[in-house]
């Protein structure tokens, strides 16, 4: 209200600029996700969407695969393959990579032959450097392709890997030849011995749980039959004759019972 302006009849004038109407309290509106969070609520309820979703995945622990929900499978199936492909995906580049280093190897010395393990390794490491000479590979590329095939069979073969295995027998096989064909005649027999040894002692763990016997599965048979032998006998009984007396003959009687 103006300070010039007066009141008349003990009111205000409501020509005054200030005397505006008063506005009705504001209405306190709902929060903005109630609706979403009693749609929440509600199907976590007993028989809600999520509750019978949780109910078939807590199921699925003990159920076999026909009794699982398509969902369940249908998720499981996406995330395998995916898995597979993240999977295939980095064996492809550490593969790649591996290779790409072995290729990038310099060639370095066959070692000194010392030792034991020099014993075994030595001529290894000749023999490779000889056979590299006609081919386009580098002698320390063929020398550590040669260590990773073995360390790889050892491995797998630890884990029971079939196929590890056999790679672990052919490389037990090629290292004997690389060590008889390299090693000095003298001690040729001594270091192809001590190399075989060593493989041995290798392949305990290489071919852990491995048996030569062949394994005899005798399973008896679901269904036996059951043979009950019987013997039967249908005898027909004649009739027994009446109490008839012939005229001609009334002196025979019948027999009584």
């Amino acid at each position: 209200m103006s300070i010039n302006d007066k009141p008349v009849n003990g009111q205000h004038s409501p020509n005054s600029i200030l005397d505006l109407p008063e506005l009705p309290p504001a209405h306190n509106d709902k929060p903005r996700f109630a609706r979403l969070r009693a749609a929440w609520k509600k199907s976590w309820e007993e028989g809600g969407f999520l509750y019978q979703r949780w109910e078939e995945l807590f199921q699925a622990r003990h159920a076999g695969w026909h009794e699982i929900a398509a969902w369940i499978k249908a998720a499981g199936l996406l995330a395998g393959v995916c898995l597979i492909v993240i999977m295939v995906d980095t064996a492809g580049d550490i593969a790649g990579a591996a290779l790409k280093s072995l290729s990038a190897v310099p060639a370095s010395d066959t070692g000194t032959g010392n030792g034991l393990w020099g014993t075994v390794d030595h001529p290894i490491r000749v023999f490779l450097a000889q056979q590299a000479a006609d081919l386009p590979v580098a002698p320390a590329a063929l020398y550590a392709f040669w260590q990773l095939a073995g360390l790889l069979g050892l491995i797998g073969g630890f884990f029971g890997n079939s196929g590890a295995r056999i790679a672990w027998t052919l490389f037990g096989f090629g290292s004997l030849a690389m060590v008889w064909s390299a090693s000095p005649a003298g001690g040729r027999a001594a270091a192809t011995g001590l190399a075989a040894l060593m493989w041995a002692l290798a392949s305990i763990f290489a071919l852990r749980g491995l048996s030569l016997r062949p394994i005899v599965h005798n399973h008896p048979p679901q269904y036996q039959p059951q043979f009950n032998p019987a013997l039967h006998i249908h005898a027909t009984l004649p009739a027994p004759a009446g109490d008839y007396v012939s005229d001609e003959d009334d002196n025979i009687h019948p027999l009584q019972r």
